[in-house]
């Protein structure tokens, strides 16, 4: 009998971190990025997002079968362009009257915990399957896993817990103009910012391959 921990309302809409953070749409084309990033979890990170024990051939097998015609997923990444944060929105098969829903899968490496960027993928994933008409917001995870269970409820998720996992929703509220528009500029400032980083970091290799010509250091 599962019991029932968190709020018992669900809001439409999950919280909303202060300091506005860009995420990216990943495509079929950052596959090695995604996978670099999930080979860098530790074993128990690895046994957090997964809920089981992950070597990397399982790894490799995941990502190479993700299927982004169906699914979304998203990536914040640093200033050095390395993917430190990503999110795997999934879309569960439709059953007759039944809500449409998605399962939420997120994982952070360590240099970029405790600022937000696990709220920042949440949000994004929740506007986008507002708008791609998900009424539902689903996580599973290990009771243990105190991170997702904290991003959970401060998102104001109804979390469940039966047999050493946990389940959470968030059910959604339909689209609107605002989320329309919201998640357009989210694209268009995550798309720039991308960029911004890239320009940079070309302008920095430059600058060092300059510097280590034979006569050209000081």
């Amino acid at each position: 009998m599962h019991n029932k921990l968190a709020n018992n309302h669900l809001p439409g809409k999950p919280y909303t971190a202060g300091q506005a953070i860009p995420v990216r749409e990943l495509h079929a084309g950052h596959k090695d990025e995604i996978l670099n990033h999930l080979l860098q979890l530790n074993d128990e990170d690895r046994h957090l997002r997964f809920g089981t024990q992950t070597p990397d051939e399982v790894i490799a097998h995941y990502v190479e079968h993700i299927d982004f015609n169906r699914d979304t997923v998203f990536g914040i990444f640093n200033d050095d362009l390395k993917l430190i944060g990503m999110a795997h929105l999934a879309y569960l098969p439709e059953s007759k009257n039944q809500t449409r829903a998605a399962e939420f899968g997120v994982s952070v490496l360590p240099e970029g915990r405790a600022q937000g960027l696990g709220t920042a993928l949440l949000q994004r994933s929740a506007v986008h399957a507002r708008n791609t008409r998900i009424e539902t917001l689903y996580v599973h995870c290990l009771a243990s896993n105190k991170a997702m269970m904290h991003l959970a409820q401060k998102a104001g998720m109804r979390v469940e817990h039966a047999y050493g996992d946990a389940d959470a929703y968030l059910k959604l509220s339909p689209a609107s103009p605002a989320t329309i528009v919201e998640e357009a500029a989210n694209e268009q400032w995550a798309d720039l910012d991308y960029a911004m980083k890239s320009n940079l970091k070309k302008t920095n290799q430059a600058w060092w391959w300059l510097l280590g010509r034979p006569g050209l250091a000081p």
